[in-house]
């Protein structure tokens, strides 16, 4: 079994969808420490002027796991966003589908910033009929630190091969999956770019940007054209 394990994103890139839809389960990795001036409360849209950032304002001054940090209460930051996210995408063909996916997520109760990335990425992969369950790595109850917690997560949850973002290549320890049996794979992020407003072509930004531009069609968009690489048979 194919099992991957990434951090939740605020509405992140299509790359982490394409992810989801590689592996057979897919664990959020959001039982370690919040790191400021990450994906995990924001993320980036297009606009006439350029990229701009687009963040969800969060209690983070203490140390504390990501499924524990507190979306701030008294800042209104859905009226910016939604604001944001009309100026940028309503001249987009599926606009009424990115915005209701947006909208439907982020009107509930959820209190911290692991429980709306979470809705939020049900929610698109839902709509793009990717299937793969999604579990949380706080439920497997690990202990450790960097490529050995990885690996005990990947044990428990009966992984015979691990698929990785291929940033974390420069720190994982390989020779502890060859030792422990498990195939590991760097995943590859090789689109080909969409229909697009504003000039020239910009993949990084928000899926809700792939979504608006393309609709459903948008699960074509996000399939890498080049295989993971294999590190570890």
């Amino acid at each position: 079994m194919k099992v991957g394990i990434i951090q939740s994103s605020y509405i992140p890139w299509r790359g982490y969808f394409d992810f989801i839809n590689s592996v057979d389960s897919f664990i959020i990795y959001d039982d370690v420490l919040f790191s400021k001036g990450s994906w995990r409360n924001r993320n980036q849209v297009k606009t006439r002027s350029g990229l701009t950032w687009i963040s969800v304002p969060v209690n983070s001054k203490l140390e504390l796991p990501i499924d524990r940090v507190l979306i701030c209460k008294n800042i209104p930051w859905r009226r910016k966003h939604r604001g944001l996210l009309k100026d940028s995408l309503q001249s987009a063909p599926f606009f009424k589908d990115a915005i209701c996916l947006w909208e439907e997520c982020v009107n509930g109760s959820e209190t911290t910033i692991s429980e709306l990335n979470i809705k939020l990425i049900k929610t698109i992969c839902a709509y793009l009929n990717i299937a793969t369950p999604i579990l949380m790595s706080r439920d497997y109850q690990v202990k450790g630190s960097k490529t050995e917690r990885l690996i005990q997560l990947l044990k428990k949850s009966g992984a015979t091969t691990y698929l990785s973002g291929p940033t974390a290549k420069g720190y994982l320890d390989e020779k502890l999956f060859r030792e422990h049996k498990i195939r590991l794979e760097y995943k590859t992020y090789d689109y080909d770019p969409y229909p697009q407003l504003f000039g020239n072509f910009i993949g990084t930004v928000t899926v809700l940007d792939t979504i608006a531009n393309t609709g459903k069609d948008a699960i074509e968009s996000l399939t890498s054209k080049t295989p993971s690489i294999i590190a570890v048979e």
